[in-house]
């Protein structure tokens, strides 16, 4: 993982990256602790997939994520 961006946000410190150049959607991790996966479309807002997903995404960022991260759309398909 190849840390593109960070940010500052509650006093936690955010990595930004994506897996392929691309990729529209930016992979979050939360560089002062190992949390949860999480995604953000816009490189600013974090969603945090096994509490946000799919009820804080809009359909199109869903479709987006789920076209990008197939293992992760076949692991929450009972959420539906």
């Amino acid at each position: 993982m190849d840390i593109q961006k960070e940010i500052v946000r509650n006093g936690r410190r955010y990595g930004f990256y994506k897996e392929k150049p691309s990729d529209k959607i930016w992979q979050v991790t939360d560089i002062d602790c190992r949390c949860g996966p999480m995604v953000s479309f816009d490189g600013d807002t974090i969603l945090d997939l096994f509490s946000e997903y799919p009820w804080h995404f809009t359909q199109e960022q869903k479709e987006l994520f789920d076209q990008e991260n197939p293992y992760w759309a076949d692991f929450f398909r009972n959420r539906m």
